[in-house]
């Protein structure tokens, strides 16, 4: 079976991007902070930006460049 980290990296290596709410809804994932920062420690680049929802709540939106990765 595919862990979690599996799973995100797997959904980031095809070119999109993922928010909490997107892990949340797609996968269960309920802390993809903690997930990536994880994947950061086994060396994968995660790129994160800050975005502002409608309602001005601050969220991150994590991604990778796919042709860095192995």
């Amino acid at each position: 079976t595919m862990t979690q980290n599996d799973t995100l990296l797997n959904h980031m290596m095809t070119g999109r991007s993922i928010s909490p709410l997107e892990a949340l809804g797609l996968y269960g994932v309920f802390r993809l902070a903690a997930r990536m920062f994880e994947l950061k420690g086994k060396g994968v680049d995660i790129q994160k930006v800050t975005k502002v929802d409608i309602n001005g709540k601050q969220y991150a939106e994590y991604s990778i460049n796919p042709n860095e990765e192995e």
